[in-house]
């Protein structure tokens, strides 16, 4: 009788085991994948798109920077007509579809995002977007007295979140995967 009793706990306690392994094993697939939907989806799109807005401002203002090294927007006197019109050039072609990239990341992807609230900071990417959408729409209709968005856009907190996220991911990535992480 007690071999009986014994045979049917071992088997009970067996059971047990192998399904809270299974539940365990089934959690860090999801959580694998749901960490790869982030990075692919919305942390990595977003890096990208936010080195290569900083990268190319930065190759703007460097080609056309004042005495100093500064944009011509950042000091006196205020930008020449030759300026304005190159800066238009640029914000249409280059800064304006790399921000509207961010800003859709944001809009359709939100539940890619790791905080539980939508970051404030995403939110003023978001309200940049649409600043320089009218201001360039008002270009279109030749009113050129304004050239910037009635929002900043917060590029180095922006940078700063975006490496941080993507660096956290792929470190999250790793370990779901057994790879050892060198420190």
């Amino acid at each position: 009788m007690i071999a009986v009793v014994v045979t049917i706990g071992l088997a009970f306690v067996g059971y047990v085991v192998t399904y809270l392994n299974g539940l365990r094993l089934s959690q860090r697939q999801e959580r694998l994948a749901r960490v790869n939907r982030q990075l692919g989806q919305f942390y990595g799109p977003l890096y990208a798109l936010t080195e290569a807005n900083s990268r190319t401002f930065s190759a703007f203002v460097e080609r056309h920077a004042r005495p100093g090294g500064e944009s011509p927007f950042a000091q006196e006197p205020p930008p020449t007509p030759d300026e304005l019109t190159e800066w238009r050039l640029w914000v249409t072609t280059v800064f304006l579809p790399n921000i509207q990239a961010m800003r859709d990341l944001v809009i359709s992807h939100a539940d890619l995002l790791s905080e539980p609230e939508m970051p404030p900071l995403l939110l003023q990417v978001c309200a940049h977007v649409s600043g320089y959408e009218i201001t360039t729409a008002r270009w279109a209709h030749g009113h050129l007295d304004q050239h910037l968005s009635v929002v900043s856009f917060p590029s180095e907190a922006l940078a700063v979140y975006a490496r941080q996220g993507f660096s956290e991911l792929k470190r999250e990535q790793a370990r779901l995967l057994g790879q050892r992480q060198d420190a």
